[in-house]
């Protein structure tokens, strides 16, 4: 990230005034501060300057004639909107200043000039200015990792994706994103977001499950100074902070129906109220919720609200398993090797035929998640520029391939405690990859953290020798 204290002394700033003897006073002064400084004798000189060379930051009179200060600052904002612009005005004239700084005036300044007044308020405006195009380029970072291309995927299931997601990216409908823990849904959403109209506004993710009943209120829709124990200060909720954008919610089929009830009546009538304020807030948030549950079964069975599940489900993308288009795989490796095979030196840039039969084998209950952390493991034990089946891990290779069926013809079998067993055995490797980790093991199966704790609990497993569940 820049630094905007070490950006400043490449700024530049442009000194706007009639009176020579002050706009020399001033870039002398600015020019001791380290700034590259030029200077304008009117409104229309700066205009001409500005059109050859952007400025971050012009100073500039409001008395001047026959182009006054007003109109250089709206001209300027033609040429580039975010310039900040400080104008400097007299007793007489405080009023027009204070009207520029709606029409986008960055601040002002009274005559006779005080010397460190201007110092710090240029200083703020650079900052700003630097803070701003910073913002942009992070923008265009993000646009250029969620563009459509680097949505990986070859198989016929993802290319239908892809061209649903294009769709939606130019609506503003709500989308329900479906498919198992790993899948990728978060990147889905991002693509979503970054394409469309709203992209320039925020995109703010919150994970519902993660949200005990009684925060949801404060997370979901803040709290004002003093609403409750604890409440030092006013906080804007996740709704306020997306307004003009786009609010994500991660997991929503884990939300209790309480929860639910609050939230359906946000959406409904586009307002929230804070905890603890008598005023209500209108917002304009484009939401995008995602679950690995499916709804429509959960609403048939009383635990989800189906007018929310019909508010939120406009559109519907399921996401197909990695196990369902295993023509990905070996495309998705590649990508993931690409870009941890850098952080290797850039010596790693090949997956052994051995090692890729044991990846097209595999189950993979963890989905595009697990995949990737195995790429990135291997990448970093790979000894030369290949992955081999060594670099692998024990799990691929005792469970590259589905487990032996039982014979019925030979014995009877509980269907239930095959499944029981089985799963009790995927826990225990999951644990032990991951060192105890619950949140590491919940994203090998595939699973939330919720879902995986209730489980060792209902199977009363026991933890292995060395470990320690955190």
């Amino acid at each position: 990230m820049v630094n905007p204290l070490e950006s400043e002394r490449s700024c530049s700033i442009l000194v706007v005034d009639d009176d020579e003897m002050l706009r020399e006073i001033l870039a002398v002064m600015l020019e001791a501060e380290g700034y590259q400084v030029e200077m304008a004798s009117g409104g229309e000189e700066a205009l001409e300057l500005f059109e050859h060379r952007p400025f971050e930051v012009v100073v500039s009179d409001i008395q001047m004639t026959p182009v006054g200060g007003l109109e250089t600052l709206r001209r300027l904002r033609l040429l580039d909107p975010e310039v900040a612009v400080i104008l400097m005005t007299a007793f007489s004239t405080v009023e027009s200043a204070v009207s520029a700084l709606r029409d986008g005036a960055y601040d002002y300044i009274v005559k006779p000039l005080d010397d460190d007044e201007v110092r710090v308020t240029v200083r703020n405006a650079l900052r700003q200015r630097l803070l701003w195009r910073e913002n942009q380029q992070l923008r265009r970072v993000l646009r250029d990792r969620f563009d459509f291309d680097n949505i990986i995927g070859k198989s016929p299931s993802m290319h239908r994706v892809f061209a649903l997601v294009r769709k939606v990216s130019r609506s503003l409908a709500n989308v329900l994103i479906s498919g198992p823990s790993g899948t990728g849904k978060e990147l889905i959403a991002n693509a979503i977001h970054f394409n469309s109209p709203r992209s320039h506004h925020p995109l703010v993710a919150i994970n519902c499950s993660a949200i005990p009943d009684s925060l949801f209120e404060s997370e979901m829709f803040g709290h004002v100074k003093g609403a409750f124990t604890g409440a030092v200060t006013s906080s804007k909720g996740v709704f306020e902070q997306a307004n003009g954008g786009t609010l994500f919610l991660d997991e929503i089929g884990d939300l209790s129906l309480f929860c639910q009830a609050k939230l359906l009546r946000a959406i409904q009538q586009g307002e929230i109220r804070p905890v603890g304020s008598p005023k209500a807030v209108d917002v304009d948030v484009r939401i995008l919720s995602a679950t690995n549950k499916e709804l429509e079964s959960e609403v048939l069975a009383g635990r989800f609200r189906e007018d929310l599940y019909y508010r939120l489900n406009v559109v519907n993308i399921q996401l197909p398993r990695l196990a369902h288009r295993r023509e990905d795989i070996g495309v998705l490796a590649y990508h993931f090797l690409e870009r941890y095979g850098a952080q290797a030196e850039g010596r790693v840039h090949r997956i052994s035929r051995d090692a890729m039969k044991l990846l097209l084998s595999y189950r993979w209950p963890g989905d595009v998640r697990q995949l990737e952390n195995i790429i990135e493991r291997a990448a970093i034990l790979a000894e030369g520029d290949s992955v081999e089946v060594e670099d692998l891990p024990d799990l691929l290779r005792t469970q590259g391939t589905r487990p032996r069926t039982p014979d019925l013809s030979q014995t009877p079998v509980q269907l239930d405690e095959v499944v029981r067993q089985y799963e009790v055995d995927l826990i225990l490797q999951a644990l032990s990859r991951s060192n105890g980790n619950i949140s590491k093991a919940s994203e090998l199966l595939g699973v939330n953290r919720r879902t995986l704790s209730s489980r060792i609990q209902r199977y009363g497993i026991e933890v292995p020798a060395g470990l320690t569940i955190v």
